[in-house]
């Protein structure tokens, strides 16, 4: 079954949501355009664990086997010493691969400005969000910030989804899920740290939940890899859905501190 033709299985909305285009057929790498990427495959004992005593979430029955009809995704980032490109993996509460998150657009001269230099806040960040296959789904863009951050959430036919956009910049960090200039729904961080997060509809119900996952101090310490397992309590329409998974899949780059090169 296609993404977009709004089949529905076990009560959750198919990949994208009845009313979403076709996806667009570009599957670039970054600095490599027009070769197609599958995601990398997980640990399922690995990610079963991670979610079940790391999350202290389920086992969850359901689910359509799909970036968007989930009701958990496990998200990963690739660990690196520095980090010059973003790379995340995205499985299932069992492990499978559902998709991938890569960052794009960026040219040699910008990997070497970030290696030498903390302006990450300062640069443009452009993200695709890719299924199993390796299809774009979603693309992100967050803007250069100053203080606040911003994401557009787009189609890969350049159609904007809506907007996550930051609230505050002291305290524990909110942001606003927006859709036509309206707000939708809102993510509040529990902790000053900005690790877990409650993800709630615009009647303040908590329909969702971003849990970060600790993977042991040596890896925590000397890589720039953050985990995160993300719980969608029930089944969401679009725009909504594509917001809450588009927050959690980009939640560390909406957060981005200067701390990925030597300056």
């Amino acid at each position: 079954m296609e993404p977009g033709d709004g089949a529905e299985r076990n009560g959750h909305p198919r990949s994208g949501g009845p009313n979403v285009p076709a996806m667009s057929q570009n599957t670039n790498t970054p600095g490599i355009p027009g070769q197609p990427t599958a995601p990398v495959a997980g640990d399922p004992a690995k990610v079963q664990r991670q979610v079940q005593q790391q999350a202290g979430v389920g086992p969850v029955s359901g689910g359509g086997g799909t970036l968007f009809s989930e009701p958990v995704l496990v998200v990963n980032q690739k660990a690196k010493l520095i980090e010059l490109t973003n790379e995340y993996a995205v499985f299932d509460q069992q492990g499978g691969t559902l998709g991938s998150v890569v960052q794009v657009g960026q040219s040699g001269l910008r990997k070497l400005i970030r290696l030498f230099f903390s302006i990450d806040q300062y640069l443009t960040h452009k993200l695709e969000i890719r299924d199993a296959q390796g299809v774009p789904a979603l693309l992100l863009t967050r803007p250069a910030k100053f203080i606040k951050s911003r994401v557009i959430v787009q189609r890969p036919d350049g159609h904007e989804v809506g907007q996550i956009v930051q609230q505050n910049a002291i305290g524990k960090i909110n942001f606003a899920l927006e859709a036509g200039g309206h707000k939708i729904g809102a993510v509040k961080a529990e902790n000053w740290r900005a690790w877990n997060f409650s993800i709630v509809d615009e009647t303040d119900t908590e329909i969702a939940r971003i849990t970060k996952t600790w993977e042991g101090l040596a890896k925590t310490m000397f890589t720039t890899a953050d985990n995160y397992v993300l719980q969608i309590h029930r089944p969401l329409a679009d725009p909504l859905i594509s917001l809450v998974v588009a927050t959690a899949l980009t939640v560390d780059t909406a957060l981005k501190q200067d701390a990925r090169g030597f300056g």
